[in-house]
């Protein structure tokens, strides 16, 4: 039997250490619930600043290639700041609701990266009708205007036209036909034929649950939030560019609204989901430059057809020639651009994958 001395001195030790261990777990505690607020108001900030920009410069035109690319610069801020919470997630015991949480967050990430792929592809079939437009644009331009020209301008638009679904008049019927899709997603395209992009979105938000009680102040909560992140984005891209999905959804996340960050987030759905509703557009297409794109394509078309030559009714198209042919100058970067932006959210989620992937590693 050990002297009482001896008795004393290890209970005294083992005292010391879960006392130790008790401060430790508070000093967690207290780390994630400030990590968890500067998160939030990290993302509530960028979502601020996105919906309500400065008055100067003027905000970019809703659903353009600009306004995208910003959309997609927040995503990016917000991942950044999300990678700073993990590491604090990272010395955190792993619990059963925890792994649980950070392994339908994984399921997403693998369904957002075959989004951004669909998208890149759709990019690539905006291009196409770039180069249909330019081609209606060169013929147009012709001067003087003969029938030869015109023919070509209209077989340009025929096929630009098909491409946005857009209704075309046929050249031999007064009544209006609703075109078939043509948008491309053939060898190029790393996705299965029944593959939809709607359909991966609805599976992203199917589990998308807002932590409560306890798990409302601990990891479950960031996961939680930059979940709804990446699917509000995801979405907005597949609504903007003609992607491989047979519909829509007009408003695939219920956000909390009366959470700062979710409150910001909220108007970009909203106003989203309204345009996709109004537009009911099949399997995308509603960025501002397809839109107006297609509308000036039409009053084209409609001129083709009416054309006879000799004619006086070029300068009638003038104008309409050169928004159509600063539209086709501004999306030969700007395309380039998203496309090149819409890879690096591809490389991002990628690693966010990995890091989480090493949290649940680290705690096994």
């Amino acid at each position: 039997m050990s002297p009482p001395t001896e008795f004393h001195a290890s209970f005294l030790s083992r005292l010391s250490i879960r006392r130790y261990q008790i401060v430790s777990m508070d000093v967690n505690h207290e780390q994630q619930l400030q990590e968890l607020e500067s998160f939030q108001n990290h993302v509530s900030e960028r979502f601020s600043d996105f919906i309500s920009p400065s008055p100067s410069p003027p905000s970019d035109p809703f659903l353009s290639i600009p306004w995208l690319q910003n959309l997609l610069h927040v995503f990016t801020s917000c991942e950044t700041e999300f990678n700073e919470v993990l590491l604090t997630t990272s010395q955190i015991s792993k619990t059963p609701s925890l792994e649980k949480v950070f392994s339908e967050m994984l399921d997403r990430i693998v369904k957002a990266l075959d989004i951004c792929n669909a998208v890149v592809n759709g990019i690539e079939s905006v291009k196409q009708s770039k180069s249909l437009a330019e081609i209606a644009v060169t013929a147009l331009k012709q001067r003087p205007l003969c029938s030869g020209s015109v023919r070509r301008a209209k077989r340009a638009l025929t096929s630009l036209l098909t491409g946005t679904n857009a209704d075309v008049k046929d050249r031999n019927s007064s009544k209006r036909r609703t075109t078939s899709r043509s948008w491309s997603f053939g060898q190029r395209s790393n996705v299965g034929k029944n593959w939809s992009a709607g359909k991966q979105i609805q599976a992203m938000v199917a589990n998308l649950v807002l932590p409560r009680g306890a798990e409302a102040s601990g990891p479950a909560m960031p996961v939680y939030i930059m979940s709804s992140v990446m699917v509000l984005v995801m979405w907005v891209l597949v609504a903007a560019v003609p992607c491989q999905t047979s519909s829509v959804p007009v408003a695939p996340l219920q956000l909390p609204k009366h959470q700062s960050w979710a409150s910001a987030a909220v108007n970009v759905q909203e106003r989203v989901g309204e345009e996709v509703k109004r537009k009911e557009k099949r399997g995308g297409g509603l960025m501002d430059e397809m839109q107006r794109m297609e509308s000036i394509g039409l009053s084209l078309m409609e001129f083709t057809e009416r054309f006879r030559f000799p004619t006086e009714e070029e300068e009638e198209v003038e104008e309409e020639v050169d928004e159509m042919e600063e539209i086709c100058r501004r999306m030969e970067v700007g395309l380039e651009d998203l496309q090149r932006q819409v890879r690096a959210v591809f490389q991002r989620l990628v690693r966010i994958r990995l890091e989480i992937v090493s949290v649940l590693d680290l705690n096994l």
